[in-house]
């Protein structure tokens, strides 16, 4: 499966420039193990000294961005359950600026991050790949709006995709 196969009807307009990142010939599969390739590569150039580092007042830490990354995704993979196994009530949204504020990353060490980020991944891979074609196509409600554990999948690559881009941009790194 890939991006070209969504409907625009699977995800909340939101997301729409998440979807456009996502190169569209490769599959959702492939896509999560790329992806942790290029975040553990960049992973792999962080210095501990830069975790610390915001590039604006009022603009998250590295640190933070990275927890901000892992929480996402932990969250995504909960929306992504609940729709393929048919929840019926809808699955609420939740407010990203708090979750950091209550996330404790400045306690974390780089090496923690890299492996929780790593076994998050890995967990998100297999929970997608335990997922029928049908349970992949089910429809719920996410924040008010229709989704797909297909298309949830795709957003997920997409957030950390955005979220290295910045990394790299305003960051540095």
């Amino acid at each position: 499966m890939t991006v070209e196969q969504l409907n625009a009807s699977e995800y909340n307009s939101f997301y729409e420039n998440y979807i456009k990142s996502i190169p569209k010939e490769v599959s959702l599969g492939i896509l999560f193990l790329e992806n942790l390739k290029d975040i553990s590569e960049m992973l792999g150039r962080i210095d501990e000294v830069k975790l610390s580092f915001r590039y604006e007042e009022g603009k998250w830490t590295v640190v933070e961005v990275l927890q901000h990354l892992i929480d996402v995704e932990r969250i995504f993979q909960y929306r992504a359950l609940c729709v393929a196994r048919g929840e019926t009530q809808p699955l609420s949204g939740f407010d990203h600026d708090a979750y950091v504020d209550f996330c404790g990353a400045e306690n974390r060490s780089l090496e923690s991050l890299k492996n929780e980020f790593e076994i998050i991944r890995k967990s998100t891979s297999i929970l997608f790949d335990s997922f029928t074609d049908g349970m992949l196509k089910q429809v719920g409600q996410m924040n008010g709006s229709s989704a797909t554990p297909r298309a949830i999948g795709f957003i997920i690559i997409g957030h950390t995709i955005h979220h290295l881009k910045i990394l790299q941009e305003r960051y540095g790194i």
